[in-house]
């Protein structure tokens, strides 16, 4: 019983780190320009903000659906 239940920490711990790697990958996609660097929204910077919003959506929905 110990074992199974160590197995299923160390299953819980691995996947919790995966999402952290996937949220990590997400912002840094819709954080990419350069820290102190302002300038006008171009249509590019809203196209990068619209494919983040769909990847952290279909993120959320894989997470509700497990």
């Amino acid at each position: 019983m110990e074992e199974a239940d160590r197995v299923l920490e160390e299953i819980a711990s691995r996947f919790t780190d995966a999402v952290a790697r996937r949220r990590r990958t997400l912002r840094t996609a819709w954080q990419g320009s350069p820290a102190g660097e302002e300038g006008p929204v171009t249509s590019a910077d809203t196209e990068q903000l619209r494919l983040a919003l769909r990847d952290y959506r279909e993120l959320a929905d894989r997470l509700l659906h497990l």
